[in-house]
């Protein structure tokens, strides 16, 4: 399967978990990698330090900064911390992200799933300035939204919340298979730190370990977010779906970005609506024995 990772590595720990999985699938044909909100050349940087680790030469490319219609809303890089610690690329191709996203695409029509896991940025810029790109996709994946009325969530993701317009645009642009897995089913699955410490030994794994620390310096739990949307390409039996249209919502406030869910059987998205965490845990891990 060929996969372009879209992502905001380095604020959340779990797009590193996400790709040191596609990294180790033997399934998947890494396209590229690029990178989108606050200082995305440092995010640049935690993806070449996960693909040394692993011995690739992956196409990294730092993407967009700030959201469509203003600065952004996430300029942090915590995990950047753990860099002099490994080795890694500090300047990368001056292609522009969504041009790079744009030329593999046509290079590779009808095979290319374009894995979204960070503010939608980079994936509306290049529906909007390449319209002919997104019929010419595999698939459309991503790790966006809630689409249930889950308790003790936030009304709007994060991801929708960083950039509401890009989630819009890309919400009403047609594309193959556009799925999105949502906060309400990533919700459900989780480690604390002892239980990561224990899975995470592969050396692979190991700059992914290290950032977790990190994360859990300030948090109790790893949620699955992003990993989730990764292993749900290669193996579908961790989710099952439902379609329908969703909506996103925007707002002067914190809710900025809500993603409305309407279902119907002939809509034109597909999201997750349960998980089997075992299954998930079993499929991921099975790549690093």
């Amino acid at each position: 399967m060929k996969v372009i990772f879209d992502t905001d590595i380095g604020s959340d720990i779990d797009d590193a978990v996400a790709l040191a999985y596609l990294l180790a699938q033997p399934r998947c044909e890494l396209l590229g990698v690029t990178t989108v909100s606050g200082q995305p050349i440092e995010r640049a940087k935690l993806v070449s330090a996960i693909c040394k680790t692993a011995d690739r030469s992956i196409p990294i490319i730092p993407g967009n900064e700030n959201r469509l219609d203003g600065p952004t809303r996430q300029p942090n890089v915590p995990q950047s911390s753990v860099l002099p610690n490994w080795a890694h690329e500090s300047s990368f191709e001056r292609t522009d992200a969504v041009e790079f996203m744009a030329e593999t695409i046509r290079n590779n029509p009808n095979e290319v799933v374009l894995l979204a896991v960070g503010p939608m940025t980079n994936v509306a810029r290049l529906f909007k300035e390449h319209p002919d790109t997104a019929s010419l996709l595999k698939s459309l994946h991503m790790m966006i939204g809630r689409f249930s009325d889950a308790d003790n969530l936030p009304t709007s993701e994060w991801n929708a919340h960083c950039d509401p317009a890009a989630a819009h645009i890309v919400y009403t642009t047609e594309a193959p298979n556009h799925t999105s897995i949502g906060l309400d089913v990533t919700h459900q699955v989780s480690m604390d730190s002892k239980q990561v410490k224990e899975h995470f030994q592969h050396p692979l794994l190991k700059p992914v370990y290290e950032m977790s620390k990190v994360w859990f310096s300030e948090r109790d739990e790893l949620r699955f977010h992003d990993p989730l949307a990764a292993v749900a390409l290669f193996d579908e039996s961790v989710c099952e779906y439902e379609n329908g249209t969703a909506i996103v919502k925007r707002t002067s406030d914190r809710d900025d970005g809500q993603t409305v869910w309407i279902p119907d059987a002939k809509g034109p998205h597909r999201v997750g609506k349960t998980v089997d965490a075992a299954q998930f845990f079993d499929s991921y891990f099975s790549v690093f024995e």
